[in-house]
């Protein structure tokens, strides 16, 4: 079964942002709501809601559609005159209100008009499938399982699959394939309990968060400090979470699992009513989405914005404040849980109790610690899931802390005896089963994890900030190994370093090269901090030499005789978006944001990417005839730092070319980049040199004209014109002439000269100290 169409019933929140994720996957989709009352009575359009949704979805921030196309997809209609469509649809997904007896109604309707064998589905998160198919004849139900999305849905990568004892397996294999490979998510099998895996967890975990905080003392910003970076845990903390979630929500989802839960669950002893939260909740403090809530931003008199918190023992708003803490400068888990602060008693008091509570639900909500480990890492992003945490800490000191802390030890820690649950054999990742015995962690088919790589070999080849690694068939991937993944002299060395490994690609035991890694993102540029000590210390020469190096050597891998393709996913910026416009091919992860973004500290593209954005508008197609036009297209997009949303956004930019790849699920890029590397192999020849004519001055000044009327109307600032000026003169070509013709050297060249002349100003570097020390660009 292949689904080529679906639908979805319900246009709120999640209903509509199911089907905007479902469009972003190139599949048409019905998107169906009630007729409102109001709309019956004065004859308006009956399909109001739904389109008002889509209208909504294209205006909001995150955007639910990768590009704006895509909401062309999505057809919007009424259950009352237009369940009829469905006939013909392969997928429904029910997206409405948490009641029984409306499902129950609705899903009588769907059997009466859907065609035999397509998967109709529930979002629910509250309500158990055998509920769900009370009164359903035997084909419905074979048809049936729950799709739990998580919001947004574009965004957040868990998927939770319930199927029940009569679902068909073709239908769960269907959905499962889809929702993997189509929509990108992190297909997960749940039992068909109360909360399913996440919220069963997440909530258990949020409630012994803010008890912890109440009982000893914490402050919401101490709170949310711990409950950051120091866990592994949305940098957000646990306050800052709950107000982007919605306050409100909370409520709901535990009087849910209070009616359904087993009763001697320990949901139900760390469970209790706030006070202060109810209070908020009455007064529309419901977090970002109303007022404000543990945080909030008001205008003080003079008209600045300030930012507020909650005190969680008066309920009144105070300036907020940063937390210090000592143990929030711990390195590892287990200093953060030992130190003795209240930071430290705090993280331990939380974490005895949510790692106990969620190593004791398996095998009860999925068969395996994967399942349950994948979904809090997939569905509330923390970097290790609850039993990879109790790995940290380590199984037997673990044990032996709740012990102390009288506490019970869960069957499941006692069952591992001091083991890990997970170590590495053969090189290969094992996990402990609940019969106690370790078992292999399997990938799925065309799943290719660099991590897996690591584990099983040693690197080819490695400097301090990268490392090149066989990844099988003949090609090699090139890893970017510094903070936050940034690109320096180290890296360039080894991108050297390949190109005389592979040589000539076909006569040596490899073929191909990959440009990839797993980090949160794929490069965010050049590293600045080295940047500004060579600044400082006048290193000049210095400076123009590494800024010409990298210009050759990112254009010896355009010009290899083995074809070079970029797999990026996360932020590609600056330098790392340099890169990959001199791949041959790029496969990117839908979830790429990619630009070029120097002049925000001060800069043009110095590395080729002026060169490349002038070729890539120079040669388009589709382009308008004369000279000025891709010239202004290009410096539209660089003058602004403009950043692609997405890898279809990239593509409208031709930071990717049409014949670049977009995979959705990110465990998938690398294979779907080392298959296209291993196609380019074939017959692979190097490209051929391209040359540009550029008009010079005249539109040189052109360009600068337009800038001074933004500067003139407040919208750039003073050193913005400088860097405008510089970029202008490389795009229109220097002291050219549209006689003349200039080769990729020549724009090299008045890149590398304009690059130089901006490090020089107080202005740039004010604006690379200012980004490094704040993470801001600065408006000078």
């Amino acid at each position: 079964m292949e689904i080529k169409s679906a639908a979805v019933i319900g246009a709120g929140v999640m209903g509509s942002g199911i089907a905007a994720h479902i469009a972003n996957a190139g599949i048409p989709v019905f998107l169906l709501d009630i007729v409102p009352q109001a709309v019956k009575d004065s004859g308006g359009d009956r399909s109001v809601v739904a389109k008002g949704a889509v209208e909504k979805l294209l205006k909001g921030e995150p955007a639910a559609f990768m590009h704006k196309d895509a909401a062309r997809l999505v057809t919007p209609g009424n259950t009352e005159d237009d369940l009829e469509k469905l006939k013909d649809v392969d997928w429904i997904i029910e997206a409405v209100i948490e009641n029984k007896d409306i499902k129950h109604a609705l899903y009588r309707r769907l059997d009466a008009v859907r065609k035999p064998g397509s998967v109709v589905s529930s979002n629910t998160s509250t309500i158990p499938l055998e509920i769900l198919l009370e009164g359903a004849s035997d084909q419905f139900a074979a048809d049936f399982m729950i799709t739990h999305f998580f919001n947004p849905p574009r965004y957040m990568r868990l998927l939770e699959i319930v199927a029940g004892p009569k679902t068909r397996k073709d239908a769960i294999d269907t959905i499962r394939q889809v929702c993997d490979v189509r929509l990108g998510k992190g297909v997960v099998h749940c039992k068909d309990t109360p909360g399913f895996i996440a919220n069963r967890i997440g909530t258990y975990w949020f409630q012994a968060a803010v008890n912890a905080a109440e009982d000893l003392g914490l402050t919401v910003e101490e709170t949310d400090l711990i409950t950051g970076k120091p866990m592994g845990l949305p940098k957000t903390g646990t306050f800052g979470l709950l107000d982007l979630v919605g306050i409100d929500l909370g409520p709901h989802i535990a009087k849910s699992l209070l009616s359904t839960l087993p009763a001697q669950d320990d949901y139900r002893r760390v469970y209790r009513e706030n006070p202060l939260q109810a209070k908020m909740i009455a007064e529309g403090y419901t977090g970002r989405k109303g007022k404000g809530g543990f945080y909030r931003q008001i205008k003080t008199p003079d008209g600045k914005r300030i930012r507020e918190t909650i005190d969680l023992k008066t309920g009144v708003y105070r300036p907020t404040v940063k937390a210090e803490l000592a143990s929030a400068k711990e390195r590892s888990l287990k200093g953060l849980v030992t130190h003795s602060d209240k930071g430290g008693q705090y993280a331990w008091k939380v974490l005895s109790q949510a790692l106990a509570y969620a190593a004791s639900l398996v095998p009860e909500i999925a068969d395996t610690i994967l399942d349950v480990d994948a979904a809090m890492r997939l569905g509330y992003n923390w970097k290790q899931g609850p039993f990879e945490m109790i790995d940290a800490l380590g199984t037997a000191w673990f044990a032996e802390k709740l012990t102390e802390a009288g506490l019970p030890v869960p069957a499941l820690v006692t069952l591992a005896a001091g083991r890990p649950f997970y170590k590495v054999e053969d090189g290969r990742l094992h996990y402990l089963t609940t019969q106690g015995e370790y078992a292999v962690v399997e990938r799925g088919e065309g799943v290719l994890l660099l991590s897996d790589i690591k584990r099983a070999s040693k690197p080819v080849a490695k400097t301090a900030s990268a490392a090149l690694w066989d990844i099988g068939d003949g090609v090699l991937c090139l890893e970017f190994t510094g903070k936050m993944n940034a690109l320096d002299d180290q890296v360039m060395a080894l991108y050297r370093k390949a190109i005389d490994i592979i040589g000539d690609g076909s006569s040596g035991p490899y073929k191909a090269l990959v440009i990839h890694n797993e980090g949160d993102n794929f490069s965010v540029g050049a590293n600045l901090g080295l940047a500004l000590f060579a600044l400082n210390i006048a290193l000049w020469p210095q400076i123009e030499q590494a800024t010409a190096e990298g210009q050759q050597t990112y254009k010896a891998l355009k010009y290899a005789p083995f074809p070079v393709v970029g797999a990026p996913s996360g932020m590609a910026l600056g330098g790392g978006c340099e890169i990959l416009l001199h791949c041959d091919a790029v496969q990117a992860h839908a979830e790429s944001y990619i630009g070029l973004v120097e002049v925000g500290v001060g800069l043009v593209p110095g590395w080729g990417g002026c060169k490349e954005m002038l070729f890539r508008h120079t040669y388009n197609k589709k382009r308008p005839g004369g000279p000025m036009p891709p010239i202004a297209k290009a410096f539209e997009y660089i003058s602004t730092a403009k950043v692609a949303k997405s890898a279809f956004e990239a593509k409208e930019m031709l930071i990717l070319r049409p014949t670049d790849g977009i995979t959705m699920n990110r465990d998938r890029l690398l294979a779907d980049a080392k298959a296209k590397a291993l196609e380019l192999a074939k017959d692979y020849k190097a490209p051929e040199p391209l040359e540009i004519r550029l008009p010079g001055p005249g539109a040189r000044t052109a360009l600068e004209m337009a800038v001074e009327g933004f500067h003139g109307q407040g919208k750039a600032t003073d050193h913005d014109v400088v860097v405008s000026g510089e970029l202008a003169w490389v795009l229109s070509g220097g002291d050219t002439d549209i006689t003349t013709v200039l080769t990729e050297d020549d724009l090299l060249d008045l890149e590398r000269e304009a690059f130089m002349r901006l490090v020089r100003t107080p202005g740039t570097i004010d604006r690379i100290d200012h980004m490094l020390s704040t993470g801001k660009p600065l408006r000078n």
